[in-house]
């Protein structure tokens, strides 16, 4: 298993230009904002929280894992690379003003040391390898973190995490390898954030047979240690290692730093369960075309450059940002609101 010693000095020598872990790093572009599940509540419009979605625009209600072919069915895809039509999607971070109205907060793109990813919200996506991996296959899916989770005890914080970024710039690199350091599972609450970034690191060991399970978890568990290190070694129970996928988001809070508008007591900033970062969440539904994901990690692609080796092509942010949806469950996203977007359609403050 890498040492955090390790990630911490693969992570230096790419900020140099050089490079000593290979794994894709790619922005995705807000695909839509909209309340609907397809893997939690399939078919059902207003689901209990809102979503932010990227990856393939075959997205729908239902996702039916038997019938939806999201590399076929898709026309275009969010995502960096063409041949990545997959979903990938987490909660909504919220600002609670003093007199009780909400506003979502805006996401950017992340810089750091391997370079600025340039997106319209959504979030950057990593698949890195540890060894030799088994990639997913078609009707594949699964789920990191627990929605209704209350308490930070209950998660580990070298998986899902929330770091306060202290620079007004996103390309101004802050602390070391993720989940690392001061990075809390709780959200930090502090107007001296001008960014907070979450993680969500998904398990990296299989079954080996189910594609999904009941919660969407159990046919899947985490390597030995934890972090952005490739997964570790593998339990007897799920001994196929998958590659790791992380969600990094950047969620810039720069426009609510004045303390006047923050409530009297209580969290400022929430998820959209109107719940904290214990609750902190993320739903993965593969759609790599044919196996340009496995020839990917085979062939040593890195970050988010074309790859010929492989076949993967990236696209230009001008040609990711234009892949958008509709929502299926309409209702006022952005601006204030006078509530948070649950159970009824959503209305402005």
């Amino acid at each position: 298993m890498q040492s955090w010693a390790t990630i911490a000095a693969a992570v230096a020598l790419l900020a140099n230009g050089a490079v000593a872990q290979n794994m894709l790093r790619f922005a995705c572009s807000q695909l839509v904002v909209d309340r609907v599940d397809p893997l939690v509540n399939p078919g059902v419009r207003y689901t209990p929280h809102l979503h932010q979605i990227v990856g393939g625009n075959s997205f729908n209600l239902t996702m039916d894992p038997d019938s939806h072919d999201l590399a076929g069915q898709s026309t275009c895809t969010s995502c960096s690379f063409a041949q990545d039509l997959s979903n990938y999607w987490t909660a909504v971070m919220f600002f609670k003003a003093k007199n009780g109205s909400y506003h979502r907060v805006p996401q950017v793109g992340n810089g750091g040391p391997q370079g600025k990813l340039v997106n319209n919200g959504g979030l950057d996506i990593y698949y890195i390898p540890s060894g030799k991996v088994t990639a997913f296959r078609p009707g594949f899916r699964m789920l990191a973190g627990n929605a209704a989770n209350t308490d930070p005890k209950k998660v580990s914080s070298g998986n899902i995490c929330h770091r306060c970024w202290t620079s007004t710039n996103e390309g101004n690199f802050v602390g070391g390898a993720p989940c690392t350091g001061s990075d809390t599972v709780d959200i930090p609450q502090d107007t001296k954030c001008k960014m907070i970034r979450q993680t969500i690191i998904f398990p990296t060991c299989w079954d080996g047979k189910n594609l999904d399970s009941p919660d969407h978890k159990s046919h899947v568990a985490y390597g030995g240690g934890s972090g952005a290190n490739g997964g570790g070694s593998c339990p007897s129970t799920h001994p196929v290692k998958l590659p790791q996928i992380m969600y990094e988001l950047m969620w810039n809070v720069t426009s609510f730093a004045d303390k006047s508008m923050w409530p009297e007591s209580g969290p400022a900033f929430v998820y959209s369960m109107n719940l904290g970062g214990p609750a902190a969440h993320g739903d993965y539904v593969f759609g790599w075309k044919g196996d340009s994901l496995q020839k990917a990690m085979d062939k040593g692609c890195n970050l988010n450059k074309d790859c010929p080796s492989a076949g993967l092509t990236a696209q230009t942010p001008a040609q990711y940002n234009a892949c958008t949806i509709k929502q299926q469950a309409p209702e006022p996203v952005d601006g204030w609101l006078k509530a948070m977007p649950m159970g009824e359609m959503a209305i402005k403050a």
